[in-house]
């Protein structure tokens, strides 16, 4: 029982050699990525070098195999130095998480492979018209002599035109609805396929989101993953386990903005005092660190849950994601309000944070989306 409530040491191992990473090779940029709203290249380079830009890819296609907890935790310390590079790890088990789940050995081996060698990989799921409602895709795949052709376009894509490969989620039989959606994987170097022009974003300015274009994009059958009208099914299930990286990823943020409130508030001086000392600002102080640990301990429980794949996933994935984000949105508004002026300006990293936290509450499935989620698995308590 003594041990219940630790992480065994090669969690806590991991953690301290991600933590050493991310302040020596990612935090110095963090504050220029994001005034120039440009890829954090030096934060790729020093997490590929570490193996850890696709630490969840299998040993077996020459990735590290890392477990569902060791990337959240890897996700959880990059964010708290940059929200935008922690998106690199996490945008890559995004993308390729269907072939992980659904695609063939073929598939694993071409592609999975290549992603542990320093390839990116995005989603493409959300279009125009189509956000939660994603039953609503307008973008179709037709069959033509043997092959898919491709046309239409996914909106909000993340790390879009920097990632070699894509899953996409298109429909194949309109009048299956859900059942009538296939995923396929998509090269960044076949011909028909091109990116729009960078979203000018409130936070994770580093990340590239950009819409991506298919003007009849042909496909082979070897581009298929899973079967054809499993594509849906195969998002829902990716999803289950991705929301879990957003929740790290909030996670870290609210991490990072309460260590510089904290680190703040005991060198400020007013009245004759470091304003720690006085009572309003330790009460919220306190309130962040509770709501962050409890965030934490939501999230790992998640986590452990998707590695098992556990009956209850979904309920675990959804609430851990809900309240993480809702946590560092609190978290870091406070940290601003702590800090006070010097809080609104970007001469202190917690504006940035304030920023970034927001976008966490809205991708991946809005909270509010979550929340029916949660709902809707409600049985699984009792």
């Amino acid at each position: 029982m003594e041990n219940l409530f630790h992480l065994p040491p090669e969690y806590e191992a991991l953690r301290q050699s991600v933590r050493a990473l991310s302040d020596k090779k990612i935090a110095p940029f963090a504050k220029e990525v994001d005034e120039e709203a440009r890829f954090p290249q030096e934060a790729y380079q020093a997490l590929q070098a570490a193996g850890l830009a696709a630490a969840h890819v299998p040993t077996s296609y020459g990735g590290d195999g890392a477990d569902a907890l060791a990337v959240v935790i890897i996700i959880e310390e990059v964010a708290r130095a940059c929200g935008s590079s922690s998106l690199i790890p996490a945008v890559n088990k995004l993308g390729s998480l269907p072939i992980i789940l659904a695609g063939s050995e073929s598939q694993k081996q071409e592609w999975l492979t290549q992603l542990a060698q320093g390839k990116g990989f995005s989603y493409c799921l959300s279009e125009s018209e189509s956000g939660s409602d994603s039953i609503s895709m307008k973008t179709r795949a037709t069959e033509v002599d043997g092959k898919w052709v491709l046309n239409g376009s996914k909106k909000w894509i993340s790390n879009a035109g920097f990632s070699d490969f894509y899953t996409v989620l298109a429909v194949t039989d309109p009048e299956k609805r859900s059942k009538g959606i296939t995923a396929f994987l998509v090269e960044k170097s076949d011909p028909g396929i091109s990116f729009g022009a960078h979203e000018k974003k409130m936070g994770m300015r580093g990340s590239p989101t950009r819409e991506v274009y298919f003007d009849n994009v042909t496909l082979g059958e070897n581009r298929v993953i899973g079967g054809l009208g499993e594509g849906f099914s195969i998002a829902m299930r990716t999803l289950d386990h991705t929301r879990i990286t957003i929740a790290a990823q909030a996670l870290g943020i609210a991490q990072g903005a309460f260590e510089a409130a904290t680190k703040y508030a005991k060198e400020r001086k007013q009245f004759g005092k470091p304003i720690f000392d006085f009572q309003a600002i330790q009460f919220m102080l306190a309130d962040m660190a509770i709501e962050i640990e409890a965030a934490r301990q939501l999230t790992y429980a998640a986590a452990a849950r998707s590695e098992r794949g556990d009956s209850d996933l979904t309920f675990f994935s959804a609430a851990s994601k809900s309240y993480a984000t809702d946590v560092a949105m609190r978290v870091t508004t406070d940290a601003v309000q702590v800090l006070g002026g010097y809080g609104y300006v970007n001469d202190y990293p917690v504006e940035r944070m304030m920023r970034d936290a927001k976008l966490t509450q809205i991708y991946e499935g809005t909270n509010q989306i979550q929340r029916l989620v949660v709902a809707r698995h409600l049985e699984e308590l009792m």
